[in-house]
């Protein structure tokens, strides 16, 4: 979500920087009803005399009484203006404010606020390890410690402004990770879906607490569905066939759902199979479905307003506005704070009668069932109302933050037992790298109560050894054509081309990220570059930061020289234009005015210091070099931006080199949220640990598995390629075709998913099953006894794959069926046990669109990663055989087996999936069909929005060779959504075959029949 401001692809014009953090403060609340709360109003205003009896205030009724008591006490416009996110209060009854939505992925976020006096103030509160990093645990207890210490925050924030710090909390994301291009890949858990299910489980448990109907706060579900790219993410349709849609990314969604450990779903940007995720009726049709309890669903923030903008797929707003709440989504997230947009659409469905009352009715219940759970219409508030602010970061919480960011870290590579360090044996240690002292956060952390680096974490743990630390940073000036040099003063201020300046104030310090992009700050004062006032360049951010990251630049080889590109982002294309290179005015004064780079100011780079050079001489006498590198989240990927590289930035990569070459005893410790092509470290480097961006025990954490206080547990919970090349375009969502993720990926990874090391050893016995035949509806137990033969103690993660040895349809090669971490002392042996259902082995059949748990003999693997296979067993699955297809009665043509140049597109604009032709010789296979009793022709269902006529080509068995049945002649229809039916002959045909329909572009196919 890109909080409160319109979606950037939708070309809207933004807030300003000053609006945008007033809006984050909750400030300037559009009142819808005449009447609202002072500023710091509680949410639960005090009842009038006449309102202390009514029945929905009795916590002795059941939920519904008191949901419909509500709402039969609310006239139309009130329940109305509680469909906005920015719910208004209604004095007459006792109702407070009431705000869905606050960001809570790894802690409380966005806690910036505003004192009494109107001045910006910053809340901290604890921030956990990346959501990435909290999967990397793989310790479902632990995080849902880390649950808990989040919903005891939220309620503690909420105590202070209740209008800002909503208790619908907007996490956890459980988008799949299968494509680690993804600019939020630190958002997601995993790509596997039952590790990403478990830690959503964990997390969602710990954050409502122990009673479902009492929550202590309201977890939300990131972002539904098949959602897993930035660029043009509100435009892109992901094709997902109806098993890959099941099977993978449904599944977690379905799993935390059906676990009770989520109250909704937020809709993502993106479209699926043609059709806006805003406007898709599985919130109803299928996700509502997967509980029994109420769901208060959210939109993703603009989503209602890209349904007319960006997506064009409605003409007004009251159609898109209907559409919204008619799919079973009830909470509208649009226009910032202003609610008056959505009240005027809903009241313009509801007078063309696009809507009727019952509509909004649904959608309240569903507003007023969250709040009534979360305590908020009883007597004392429920039982989490007293928790109040002197608990954030108290020291409980951070001792769950330290653990989480210790067992977050992986340790990748440890050749020649390189790791643990002896830090009484080490005299000097060089610490490096640009990341080496510093924290960084990202987009949904919260702000940081303290820092503790991974150089104060080493200075601390190696005790009186020498520490010395080198960012590695190149140092320059940038001097014009006529001698005058950039100057930046120690106070935040404007740049300028001076003359004479003092040396320092001349200095800038380069960061490189990758992709062309660097950050420079300024020597003097220590703050970093941005894009200013006036497209002027001022020396004014401690860090990169915010939704338009304007410290971001390029230094362009230009001439003999170099010209200064900016590379940020202000406000949309069309305000800024193609003005992106800097010019140094008559009066010295940096702006971003160029077009080109012919029209810039062109800089002589003088390098005043090598950063690489310098830490080699640092490296080169040292007992160990410790080099960090990674990402700098504002800018290696994130919302509304992907990656197009894996690798370490350039300059990273060559420090890191220059280091390991002065001292072959170098570290890497790996600090960024995602993959990364590290194929040279792996190479050369002796010993390499990865962490997330872990909060404010990042260095504490690190320190310690370098010096084994403690011992590295976490595992991988993606896999990591050797190269972008291993992967397809990020916009191909059919893992099962393009052979995505562990499960189906053909290729050797650089590190398979599960993968970790430990100081010490783990042997396996031979796996056990509790039962060598299992019925489709049984469970057997997976038993395996292992043992630590190290002289460590230690946690391994015992991990349990499956593989369907046969079946009618492709099967991942393995899959993750079931964990459990163990925690051994030297030479103890404990024996493992992880439950295994039949149910757990269904796929979804196409051909009959059910679940199957086919009959079938399973491999049983265990194991220390997906690759690091260690012991097997295997039982067989009494199901059922899929039988040959029959196509005599209709079927969905979305339901095929394989193919080639199509998509799949909306039938209509409520429900409905088709398969539409986007080449010349697209097809679609449709597998063992059982033609026995013969075939005589085909009815089709189709559209043809072209204006000439198009065809279907019916073949047996190949699209290319096989044998011609007979052709179907499309006509025009005149647009996408106007079907007709046409019928043809075939040639006779018998036999078990496969059916390919060659369809011509743009014919779209919606269903099939063959006739005897």
């Amino acid at each position: 979500m890109r909080p409160h401001s319109p979606n950037p692809s939708t070309g809207s014009s933004s807030l300003s920087r000053r609006r945008v953090l007033a809006i984050a403060a909750g400030a300037a609340v559009t009142p819808v009803l005449a009447s609202s709360l002072p500023a710091h109003a509680s949410a639960a205003a005090a009842p009038t005399t006449a309102s202390r009896a009514l029945r929905f205030r009795d916590p002795s009724l059941p939920l519904a009484v008191r949901v419909e008591d509500l709402l039969s006490r609310l006239t139309l416009d009130e329940k109305i203006a509680l469909l906005h996110q920015y719910q208004p209060a209604i004095p007459r009854l006792g109702v407070g404010r009431f705000k869905t939505g606050t960001e809570a992925l790894h802690g409380v976020a966005w806690s910036t606020d505003f004192d009494d006096g109107g001045a910006v103030v910053t809340a901290t509160s604890t921030v956990f390890p990346q959501s990435v990093g909290l999967a990397s645990t793989w310790n479902p207890d632990l995080v849902r410690r880390v649950g808990e210490v989040v919903g005891v925050e939220a309620r503690a924030f909420h105590s202070r402004r209740p209008e800002l710090w909503g208790l619908q909390l907007w996490a956890p994301v459980v988008n799949l990770l299968r494509d680690p291009r993804w600019g939020r890949n630190e958002e997601g858990y995993s790509e596997d879906p039952h590790l990403t299910a478990t830690i959503a489980i964990a997390y969602g448990h710990g954050i409502q607490g122990d009673d479902p109907d009492r929550l202590r706060a309201a977890p939300v579900l990131k972002h539904y569905l098949a959602y897993n790219n930035e660029i043009r993410r509100d435009t892109t349709s992901s094709m997902v066939p109806p098993r890959v849609k099941r099977e993978y990314y449904e599944a977690a969604f379905r799993a935390a759902l059906s676990a009770d450990a989520a109250t909704g779903v937020m809709s993502s940007y993106n479209l699926v199979n043609g059709r806006p995720a805003s406007a898709h009726h599985d919130y109803d049709d299928v996700v509502r479905t997967w509980t029994e309890r109420p769901l208060c669903n959210v939109t993703d923030a603009g989503g209602p307003n890209n349904l007319t903008g960006s997506q064009g797929y409605y003409a007004t707003q009251a159609e898109a506005d209907a559409a919204v709440l008619k799919c079973g989504l009830d909470s509208f997230t649009v226009d910032d704070t202003n609610a008056g947009p959505t009240v005027e659409a809903v009241r313009a469905a509801l007078e063309r009668g696009l809507l009727v009352e019952s509509d909004v009715d649904k959608a309240v219940r569903n507003i007023l069932s969250l709040r009534f759970r979360l305590g908020e219409f009883d007597p004392d508030g429920g039982p989490h109302s007293g928790i109040g602010e002197d608990v954030i970061d108290g020291p409980e919480h951070r001792a769950v933050n330290r653990e989480a960011a210790t067992q977050a870290v992986v340790l990748l590579k440890n050749a020649d037992a390189t790791l643990p360090l002896d830090a009484k044996r080490i005299r000097r240690a060089a610490v490096l790298g640009p990341l080496a002292n510093t924290l960084y956060t990202d987009w949904y952390s919260g702000a940081l109560p303290y820092r503790v680096t991974v150089l104060d974490g080493l200075s601390d743990r190696l005790g009186d050894a020498e520490v010395v630390h080198e960012e590695g940073a190149d140092r320059i000036a940038l001097r014009t054509a006529d001698g005058r040099h950039v100057t930046a003063t120690a106070e935040p201020g404007a740049l300028r081309a001076t003359v004479g300046s003092a040396a320092e104030n001349t200095h800038f310090d380069v960061f490189d990220w990758g992709e062309g992009t660097v950050t420079l700050r300024a020597v003097a004062g220590g703050r970093y570059v941005s894009f200013g006032p006036d497209r002027t360049l001022v020396n004014d951010s401690e860090q990169p930061h915010s939704w338009f990251v304007q410290q971001q630049f390029s230094l362009v080889p230009h001439g003999d020289g170099h010209v200064l590109r900016y590379a940020g982002n202000e406000t949309d294309d069309s305000w800024f234009g193609d003005r992106t290179y800097v010019v140094v005015g008559a009066d010295g004064l940096l702006t971003v005015t160029a077009a080109s780079a012919a029209e810039a100011t062109v800089f002589t780079r003088e390098v005043v210091r090598d950063g690489v050079q310098e830490a080699r001489r640092a490296a080169r006498d040292a007992d160990v070099a410790v080099v960090v590198v990674g990402s700098m989240p504002f800018i290696n990927g994130r919302e509304d931006d992907d990656r197009t590289d894996l690798g370490l930035a350039p300059r990273q990569q060559e420090l890191l080199e220059a280091v390991h070459g002065a001292n072959p005893a170098t570290v890497l410790v790996l600090n960024n949220s995602y993959p990364t092509t590290i194929t040279w470290a792996q190479d050369h480097v002796p010993a390499i640990v990865w962490t997330t961006h872990a909060g404010a025990e990042t260095g504490n954490a690190v320190a310690d598995v370098l010096v084994g206080v403690a011992n590295p547990s976490g595992r991988l919970p993606q896999t990591w390629y050797r190269s972008a090349d291993d992967l397809p375009d990020i916009l191909d969502y059919d893992l099962i075709k393009h052979r995505r993720t562990y499960q189906f990926f053909e290729g050797s990874p650089l590190y398979p998913f599960g993968h970790g090391l430990s100081y010490t050893s783990f042997a396996y016995g031979r796996p056990r099953v509790s039962a060598g035949v299992l019925r489709s509806d049984g469970e057997i137990t997976v038993a395996v006894e292992v043992t630590n033969t190290g002289s460590r103690a230690g946690a391994e993660v015992v991990q349990l794959y499956t593989h369907q040895r046969r079946s009618r349809n492709p099967q991942p090669r393995s899959r993750l069926r079931g964990f459990r971490r163990v925690h051994l002392e030297p030479g103890e042996t404990a024996t493992v046990r992880i439950p295994l259902r039949a149910a757990d082995l269904a796929h979804w059949d196409v051909t009959r669109e059910k679940w199957v748990v086919e009959s079938a003999r399973h491999d049983i693997l265990v194991g220390a990663s997906a690759a690091d296979i260690r012991g097997t067993s295997s039982v067989r699955v009494v199901g059922e055989r899929i039988p040959p297809r029959d196509l005599h009665t209709e079927r969905d043509a979305q339901n095929f087996d394989d193919y080639s140049g199509i998509t799949l597109t909306d039938r209509s604009k409520t429900r409905g999936t088709s398969v539409q032709a986007t080449e010349a010789g697209a097809w679609i296979r449709f597998r063992d069909v059982d033609l026995r009793r013969g075939v005589r022709g085909i009815e089709v269902r189709v559209a043809n929005p072209a204006a000439a006529s198009g065809r279907i080509e019916v073949r047996l068995d190949d699209p290319a060779s096989g044998r011609v049945l007979g052709t179907v002649s499309v006509p025009s229809t005149g647009e996408k959504y106007t079907y007709t039916s046409v019928r043809a002959d075939l040639d006779p045909a018998r036999g078990r075959h496969d059916l390919v329909l060659v369809l011509d572009a743009p014919v779209i196919l919606a269903s099939l029949r063959l006739l005897r």
